[in-house]
């Protein structure tokens, strides 16, 4: 019975998919690496340039003060004010399990590509989102788990 009524609603089920997909969503932040398990391409040196950091930060020659560049190398990649790891969220329902962003510029660091007034930036691919080999694993683990306490 409890095997049959897993079938027909398995939203508590997808409920834990989505939240072990929004938990590793949130440690590759965390540990500023792809599904794939390989690190995110470095912040370019010229993020330092261009008034990145603010006038305040300047000295009044027009250099970068040391403080600032310390602040930036100590800094964590797609984390400038932690809006993007922050806006991962996971949903479901009976029929479905999804985690991920409701912010705009997610697709960029995502996928890589232009942004910018006139598209002159290219910003790497540095991916958060996607299922790899252990996420799977503990998907179908989970899943073996519910049905076998379903017998």
């Amino acid at each position: 019975m409890a095997l049959i009524a897993l079938g027909q609603d398995p939203s508590e089920a997808l409920r834990d998919i989505a939240t072990l997909g929004e938990n590793s969503t949130r440690e590759r932040f965390r540990m500023q690496i792809g599904p794939d398990g390989n690190r995110w391409k470095p912040l370019k040196t010229g993020l330092f340039e261009g008034g990145f950091f603010g006038k305040k930060h300047l000295r009044k020659d027009g250099r970068i003060r040391k403080s600032a560049i310390n602040r930036a190398l100590g800094r964590k990649i797609l984390t400038r004010d932690g809006h993007l790891g922050d806006s991962i969220t996971a949903r479901s329902s009976s029929q479905y399990a999804e985690w991920g962003t409701n912010r705009v510029y997610g697709a960029i660091h995502q996928l890589g590509g232009k942004a910018g007034r006139g598209r002159k930036v290219t910003i790497p691919a540095r991916p958060y989102l996607g299922v790899n080999d252990e996420n799977a694993a503990d998907i179908l683990n989970l899943l073996s788990d519910r049905i076998e306490g379903a017998r």
